[in-house]
Formats: C-alpha cells, sequence, structure tokens
C-alpha cells in the first residue's frame, strides 16, 4: 500500500494512493497516518480493503507530511563512503546518528524556507525508514519485523550552523521545512529489498545527485537494530539512513549552494517523488 496524508498544513486527512495514481480518503477507517495506524491487526485491515469503494478525493489536493505525529526524527551521517569522501570526512566505524527536530517535518512538495543569515543550505535525497512495532535492543535479524515502510526524505542542512558554528549538527539540520517527507509511505511488503533502490536529486534540471542504496555502509537491518541499542524505537518514528555523493558541500572547485527562487526535483525507485520551491525566511 502507498498510505499518505493530504489537505491543509495541520489539517491533513489520511488517504490511500489506488493503482490509478488517485487518492483514496481513508476517514472512515483510520484517523490518521501515523504510529497507532502501523500496529499490524491495523495495517492488515487496511490491506483488505478494495480501494475502489473508498471514497475519491477530487482535485488537486496538497500532499502532507506522509506520517503524521512523529515521536523521532533520526538521521544517520555519512553512510556513503563516497559521501564521506566529498565532505572531507573519515569513514565512520559505526553510524553516526544525530537528531533533526521534529518541526522540521513538511509536505513533500511545500516551499523550503532558506533560514535568516544562510549562505550555505544545501540538499541531501535520503532513503526513510518508518518504524512500525517498537524495537527496544533487537538482532539485526528481526530488524524488518518492526518496519512499517519506507518513504523519500530531503535531509535539507545548512552547513555554516551544522560545521562552523560550534556544538553538534542538529543547529543545521532542524531549521523549519528542513525535513520534508513522502509522497507517501510504501508499505514495507512492496519494498522486497531496501538496498536495491535507485535515488536521486535535480536542482533547476540539473542532477546531482544519482546513487542506489546497496552502496550505503550501513544497511536498513544494521542500523535499526543499532539504534535500537541505544533507544527505545516507537511507531511512526522516522530514521534518515544518509545521502549519496552529490550534495552541494561536495562540489569542486566550488561548492554549490541553495538560494531563493530554485526548484528541486528529488525521487526515490518505487517511493515516488518530490517537488519544491525555495523561498526566503519572512
Amino acid at each position: 500500500m502507498k498510505l499518505l496524508r493530504y489537505g491543509p498544513k495541520g489539517a491533513e486527512k489520511p488517504g490511500l494512493l489506488d493503482a490509478g495514481g488517485n487518492i483514496r480518503d481513508l476517514s472512515n477507517h483510520v484517523p490518521d497516518i501515523d504510529g497507532a495506524t502501523f500496529a499490524p491487526a491495523t495495517l492488515a485491515k487496511l490491506k483488505k480493503l478494495d480501494p475502489a469503494s473508498l471514497p475519491l478525493v477530487s482535485g488537486a489536493p496538497r500532499i502532507g507530511p506522509c506520517v503524521g505525529g512523529v515521536g523521532k526524527f533520526i538521521c544517520v551521517g555519512l553512510n556513503y563512503a563516497d559521501h564521506a569522501a566529498e565532505s572531507g570526512m573519515e569513514v565512520p566505524a559505526e553510524p553516526v546518528l544525530f537528531f533533526k527536530a521534529t518541526s522540521a517535518i513538511c509536505g513533500p512538495d511545500d516551499d523550503i524556507v532558506i533560514p535568516r543569515g544562510s549562505l550555505k543550505t544545501d540538499w541531501e535525497v535520503e532513503l526513510g525508514v518508518v518504524i512500525g512495532k517498537e524495537a527496544r535492543y533487537i538482532d539485526e535479524a528481526d530488524a524488518f519485523d518492526h518496519i512499517a515502510g519506507y518513504c523519500v526524505v530531503n535531509d535539507l542542512s545548512e552547513r555554516a550552523f551544522q560545521m562552523e558554528r560550534g556544538g553538534q549538527w542538529v543547529k543545521g539540520k532542524s531549521a523549519d521545512t528542513f525535513g520534508p517527507i513522502g509522497p507517501w509511505l510504501v508499505t514495507r511488503d512492496e519494498v522486497p529489498d531496501p538496498q536495491k533502490l535507485d535515488l536521486w536529486l535535480e536542482v533547476d534540471g540539473h542532477r546531482y545527485q544519482n546513487g542506489n542504496t546497496r552502496t550505503m555502509i550501513f544497511g536498513v537491518a544494521f542500523i535499526v537494530a543499532y539504534i535500537s541499542q541505544f533507544m527505545s524505537l516507537q511507531p511512526g518514528d522516522i530514521i534518515s539512513t544518509g545521502t549519496p555523493p552529490g550534495v552541494g558541500l561536495g562540489i569542486k572547485p566550488v561548492p554549490v549552494y541553495l538560494k531563493a527562487g530554485q526548484s528541486m526535483r528529488l525521487g526515490i525507485e518505487g517511493l515516488g517523488e518530490q517537488r519544491q520551491r525555495t523561498v526566503p525566511a519572512g
């Protein structure tokens, strides 16, 4: 299934994308697409529905973040060796973890706001893993049992805030709109191998990132099990698993960063696309 949330910001409704690309309303079956919806019994109930029996959503509504009420937004840094190299950093011996504020989450096609004082806002297409069942001290072999599905994430970053202002990376990762997720959550059964997915990103029609999840240093199952050794993972938590090379920071000889008035387009094989405009902070 492809589950989504549609409608005005803060008033999104639960939906399902049918085989024809139409949005079907799920409001009569679940209150939202969130952690509670990912309970095995609830997902099983939704899978049994005939999409044609659900109300058709007319027009072209805004698509919201594909998961509501996210508790934790955990990111993995430097998880592609060639991205670590372009960033001038060592390949990590263990996953590098950091948090992104949940207030950064926005819809997949919402405008991206360049923060005040920013000179180095950057892009990062990433595979998002959505937790479906609590994970605490789990083994790697059991990790997939705790995953509800996958989505596209743009892990936007302000590199000066991240690397030149002291402290932890969270400052450069958490500006409002720096966490577009979606357009939909694709349930685990429709993604047989998350380590065989092409992912890409373009700015103003120029393709900067073109990678595949098979080149991750640490795979999805390892990451989920690893994080569960340090904190419990709850239904609805999102893990952003790292980005392939081609970020603005790594462009030689002069890095390229986003400015207001540009457009981004990014996607992951089988998981949909995002399209965003950059706008100045008010």
